[in-house]
């Protein structure tokens, strides 16, 4: 800093003039910015696992150069859920080498979400999966007994996220499973069933899956213990899932499932997710329960405007119309468990 003095020689004037000095930036000499880079050179990848803020990612897809590779999250994507599923743009070391680490920095416009919630009471919702187009729900027809309330929240949460729901029924030779398929039979669901052979192993319907499953991305779900990792490695023997059994006390399947992962079957996919005992359904609109329920819907298009569909709802179409008869003998067992679905979020 340079000390000046004016004409009359005092220094009443010695901040008039000086050099100026810049405080060095303590984090560099860089300046901060909000402007994030463009990443330009970032290529994409498909999420196929999630294990404890490493993310294994499928880069090119398809081609020849094939491979898989390791991601950690950028930072400004901390707030972001980053699921099974999702395509990703990712930078930094992708040659999937051992050791490498490659960098999500961005997460591409998903076109299907599967969410669910803690509870019914809790809205804050949990990313499953993302981009899957079908639903694989498996039910055991026995050992686990089969729970339809649990298959028609599945359902609901199939329909609000835009999923084709397939209903794949297991340990057919220990019950017949007629009765439980009778409370969806209004329902427009793709079902299989396998069971025992005569040699007592198990006669899965690998074929018909395949043909389901096959240029779908399909997420399965189900209740511990119905035989979802079974279906798993008949479809993907390399996968390996660990076989739980169910408990002969409590009747209830054991999770052997931890984590959710993708496994390629042809030209498709199939998402295996841990198996669970309740699914929330607290982020879903309750106006989207009715389109899982198309026996319903139809006959609520006659419904005065704002019709909650409840028991007291005063001229509602679908109660008048299961009371009349119009769904048969299951009407009445479909009403049931739509009411009890919308009670549960209201």
């Amino acid at each position: 800093m340079s000390w000046l003095t004016d004409d009359d020689g005092d220094d009443d004037d010695k901040y008039a003039d000086y050099e100026a000095r810049t405080r060095p930036n303590p984090k560099g000499n860089r300046a901060r910015t909000k402007i994030r880079p463009e990443h330009s050179d970032a290529v994409t990848g498909r999420v196929f696992t999630v294990d404890r803020g490493r993310y294994s990612v499928l880069v090119a897809e398809g081609t020849p150069q094939e491979h898989e590779a390791t991601a950690s999250r950028a930072s400004e994507l901390r707030k972001q859920a980053i699921v099974t599923g999702d395509l990703v743009d990712l930078v930094g070391d992708t040659s999937g080498e051992e050791g490498s680490l490659s960098r999500i920095v961005r997460i591409q416009p998903r076109t299907t979400i599967l969410r669910r919630s803690a509870d019914d009471s809790d809205e804050v919702e949990r990313i499953i999966v993302a981009n899957a187009d079908q639903m694989l729900i498996v039910v055991a027809a026995a050992n686990p007994e089969p729970r339809p309330r649990l298959v028609d929240r599945y359902l609901v949460a199939a329909f609000d996220a835009g999923l084709a729901p397939i209903l794949c029924i297991t340990k057919t030779d220990l019950a017949d499973p007629s009765d439980f398929l009778a409370n969806f039979a209004g329902l427009d669901v793709t079902v299989v069933t396998s069971g025992a052979g005569a040699d007592g192993g198990a006669v899965l319907p690998t074929a018909r899956l395949r043909e389901l499953l096959a240029g779908h991305t399909t997420v399965a779900v189900g209740h511990s213990g119905v035989g979802k990792s079974t279906l798993v490695n008949a479809l993907v023997p390399e996968a390996n899932r660990a076989i739980g059994r169910v408990n002969t006390v409590t009747g209830r399947g054991r999770h052997t499932s931890s984590s959710t992962i993708s496994y390629r079957i042809g030209d498709g996919w199939i998402i295996d997710t841990p198996g669970v005992r309740s699914f929330g359904l607290g982020h879903v609109d309750p106006d989207n329960i009715l389109r899982s329920f198309t026996d319903l819907a139809r006959l609520a298009e006659d419904c005065p405007r704002g019709c909650t569909h409840l028991p007291d709802a005063p001229d509602c179409a679908i109660i008048e119309g299961v009371a009349a008869g119009e769904l048969g003998e299951n009407g009445k067992q479909r009403l049931d468990s739509f009411q009890r679905l919308l009670a549960s979020l209201a």
